[in-house]
């Protein structure tokens, strides 16, 4: 079972679940997912491989979206769900896979296909770190920071170092093997009929005009939507306007 952060109690509105992107973890969701939980009940994970999730020697989609579907079984009835990048792609093989699990979706900056872009310079730069020299999160940013990660990056990276026992919180040998499946999406014969929300950075490329189709294929109601001044971290860059457009998504 995914390790889960909860938000709030129950209420008559549906639970939120949060997925988040890659070297992210639900607390990096904390802000967020404490303005939404004044509402519903909100559960940030730490997906596989992540924080104090279980380390397996896979990443792939399939199994990303069933361990979001068995938190969601243990939860007891269908969720909202929230999934920024690789999270995003998570939460759209559980609905496509799972569909009985979701009720609304919201999938931020990212689209149901393959990107020819890598992250695994961020490994790079992470593993570059002396954590032996490490005794505060700002002396790991330091070097973060020489090794060319900008200040948004480096704030969002070291919530995943452990300081006191001086390493990462992320299996970085798994997801270096496993990146051309992270940066992929598989083929799935399947769609998805509830309301989805392609909610986007308007300075961000990664949700693209041509994407629309397939986007629309496998989410026949799909949305879409920008937030003005925001990139691929949307979430971070603009909480407050990321917050305000998903609650009045899962509101209407």
């Amino acid at each position: 079972m995914l390790n889960m952060i909860a938000h709030g109690a129950p209420t008559d509105k549906p639970k939120l679940l949060i997925a988040h992107g890659l070297y992210g973890s639900g607390r990096n969701w904390g802000v967020i997912a404490k303005r939404l939980a004044d509402e519903r009940e909100v559960v940030a994970v730490d997906m596989r491989n992540h924080g104090y999730s279980p380390w397996t020697e896979t990443h792939r989609y399939y199994d990303l979206a069933a361990d979001l579907a068995e938190v969601i079984a243990a939860q007891g009835a269908p969720m909202d769900v929230v999934g920024h990048s690789m999270g995003g792609k998570a939460a759209m093989m559980l609905a496509l896979t799972h569909p009985g699990a979701v009720n609304r979706l919201v999938v931020a900056d990212i689209a149901p296909v393959s990107y020819s872009h890598t992250q695994a310079h961020f490994i790079t730069a992470m593993r570059s770190v002396a954590l032996a020299n490490v005794t505060r999160r700002s002396d790991a940013q330091e070097q973060l920071a020489a090794a060319g990660v900008d200040a948004l990056l480096q704030s969002f990276f070291t919530q995943s170092l452990d300081v006191e026992n001086q390493k990462w919180r992320l299996n970085l040998d798994t997801l270096e093997r496993e990146m051309p499946h992270i940066l992929a999406f598989p083929e799935v014969d399947a769609q998805f009929d509830g309301p989805v929300l392609f909610l986007t950075g308007a300075t961000s490329d990664y949700v693209k005009p041509e994407h629309r189709d397939r986007i629309k294929a496998l989410f026949p109601r799909a949305r879409f939507a920008k937030i003005p001044g925001a990139g691929h971290w949307l979430h971070a860059e603009k909480p407050r306007e990321f917050e305000e457009t998903v609650r009045a998504f899962l509101n209407a």
